[in-house]
């Protein structure tokens, strides 16, 4: 009669680290995705925008780059993995969302300050409001993916 074989777990050696878990997988792989689209368009767009036209809105085209620096940080952190990634890029979403949140009223409440749109102008209602979407999801995954 043959023995029952049981899979024992590897043992990680105690001068290894322990394995990062990716954020980037399973649902998270379309928030990276999007995370990853937005930045090079933010990029892209504020890019152009402060080499062609700085002077026609300073204000809107800063404020676009540093949207596509948070949207790189973000992107960076769930390739990366880990907590501490983790934890970075929660609160890279959380200034984001006060961002796009701030944005959004300023444009609304006071349109003249704004010669031209931001990314997170009218609360992104330019892009289809991913980027009021995208922090609020961001922030959903990373707190999940912390419990798993």
């Amino acid at each position: 009669m043959a023995e029952p074989t049981t899979k024992k777990a590897a043992a990680v050696p105690a001068d290894q680290p322990p394995a990062r878990r990716s954020l980037g997988t399973g649902p998270g792989r379309l928030l990276l995705t999007l995370y990853g689209v937005f930045t090079v368009a933010a990029a892209s767009r504020a890019a152009f925008q402060i080499i062609a036209q700085f002077d026609r809105a300073p204000l809107a085209y800063v404020l676009s780059a540093v949207s596509a620096v948070v949207y790189g940080f973000i992107t960076f952190s769930l390739v990366r993995g880990g907590e501490g990634a983790r934890r970075a890029a929660l609160v890279c979403c959380a200034l984001e969302l006060v961002g796009v949140l701030g944005v959004g009223t300023w444009t609304l409440v006071e349109p003249a300050a704004f010669a031209d749109a931001t990314v997170w102008s009218d609360f992104g209602m330019g892009y289809l409001f991913i980027p009021i979407i995208l922090p609020v999801t961001g922030l959903l995954w990373l707190r999940s993916a912390r419990r798993a």
